[in-house]
């Protein structure tokens, strides 16, 4: 075994980085023997340098995260500090000075994950994020490595757990949206400002990255169509629950029948309730995946939070220290494809929409009208109302998302539609 320590510079110790420190601290016996060597930690970049960091030595912590990747004897940078500047930077900087790169930072792999790849590739140095998407669910290195033989068509997940908590908490108690929001955000389960995790950001750049590894080709965040979830109500839930359904915030990255493209995208969605990710509760995550030979898959656990990130973290460690000591590299980016990605009026689904008209005769007539004149065949209808007022349900067969974008823009015009209260995909079946 070989006695010299492999150097790990730490960038962050919050949440995250505490946690990994900690457990490079308490399990260091056993990832010693997993790795066939040693590992030290030999410095800690943080912002605020005053604030006590139990178990974490004081003169490993420094505010100069560039001269700790500079320091020429750092084997890997564990970077949890998130964000694009200065992560980009000192994630290009430490390549430059040989060092491998652990990761979890979504938003950045998601916009420049092919700059990273080729400067990785240039110096001969690994960058892993398993991380990235998925917390402590082994997730990237399945796609990349164990279905590298595969084709895989379509990856569909919840990757978000504050959202599917809200929408969980809004299925199962009828509570409404703001309701669910705050109760998320009282058990810590929120952030204080929780646009990126409501409004699709997060999940948008999980997306990016696994339908680029997926599809070996590069999709950026800006590829991603993304809708958030604040207009999610409880009369969504109750359609819902009529259909058999229930509703969740999916990234939904999928191959063309004729695989000529893809597409990525990130919105609510209606999904059956007797498929396996109707069942995910909580803050939880999980993953579908579907391939020509092995068939449907399921990936399921902890999403986020500090001891199960810095699982997916210490995992990635594990390897890329693997790899220093054998001399190799683990695999880097697979683009070869280079497929284009589709814009979102290509995409083919089911549509779930909410009308409310004028309760009179001819109404449901007009309607159906607009839908045909679009190409949209409808598969049900459900209508109700009283006092000149009513509501009409129209679920339909599949059909492009431009056709019904230009349905629903019709439909606007008549007189009798006084709106449309809802529109909502179906996923799943």
């Amino acid at each position: 075994m070989r006695t010299r320590p492999l150097k790990v510079a730490l960038l962050g110790c919050g949440v995250v980085g505490s946690e990994v420190a900690r457990i490079m601290t308490t399990h260091a016996d056993d990832l010693t023997a997993r790795i066939g060597a040693p590992v030290e930690l030999a410095g800690v970049a943080v912002r605020r340098p005053d604030r006590v960091r139990e178990g974490i030595a004081p003169e490993l912590v420094t505010t100069d995260a560039t001269a700790l990747v500079k320091r020429g004897d750092i084997d890997v940078v564990v970077e949890v500090i998130g964000g694009i500047e200065p992560a980009r930077a000192l994630i290009t900087t430490a390549f430059e000075h040989g060092a491998s790169v652990v990761s979890a930072n979504k938003a950045l792999l998601a916009q420049d994950g092919a700059a990273l790849h080729a400067a990785a590739e240039q110096h001969g140095r690994d960058l892993y994020y398993e991380a990235a998407v998925a917390g402590a669910i082994p997730l990237i290195r399945p796609l990349r490595e164990s279905l590298a033989g595969d084709k895989i068509n379509r990856v569909m997940g919840i990757v978000n757990g504050t959202t599917n908590f809200i929408l969980d908490k809004m299925d199962s108690t009828g509570a409404g949206y703001q309701e669910a929001l705050d109760e998320a955000t009282a058990l810590g389960y929120a952030e204080a400002d929780p646009t990126a995790d409501v409004e699709g950001f997060d999940a948008a750049a999980k997306a990016a990255i696994l339908a680029g590894i997926a599809f070996h080709t590069r999709v950026r965040l800006d590829d991603v169509h993304r809708e958030g979830m604040t207009e999610v109500t409880a009369a969504d839930f109750a359609s819902a629950k009529e259909m058999g359904c229930t509703i969740k915030l999916l990234a939904i990255c999928e191959r063309a029948d004729d695989g000529a493209s893809v597409t990525a995208r990130v919105h609510p969605a209606m999904i059956p309730l007797s498929h396996p990710l109707a069942s995910v509760r909580g803050a939880y995550n999980a993953v579908f995946v579907e391939s020509d030979a092995a068939g449907q898959l399921m990936f399921y656990g902890p999403g986020a939070g500090g001891s199960p990130t810095a699982s997916a973290v210490l995992g990635d460690l594990v390897a890329v220290c693997r790899n220093r000591i054998g001399g190799a590299t683990g695999p880097g980016e697979s683009a070869y494809a280079a497929l284009p990605v589709s814009p979102m009026g290509d995409v083919v689904t089911r549509y779930h929409i909410s009308l409310d008209v004028a309760d009179k005769p001819g109404v449901l007539a007009q309607v159906a009208t607009v839908f045909a004149e679009h190409g949209v065949s409808i598969d049900t209808v459900r209508q109700s109302g009283k006092d000149g007022e009513a509501s009409l349900v129209v679920v339909t067969h599949r059909a492009s998302d431009a056709a019904l974008t230009g349905t629903v823009e019709a439909l606007r015009k008549l007189d009798t539609v006084r709106g449309v209260a809802s529109i909502m995909r179906v996923e799943g079946e």
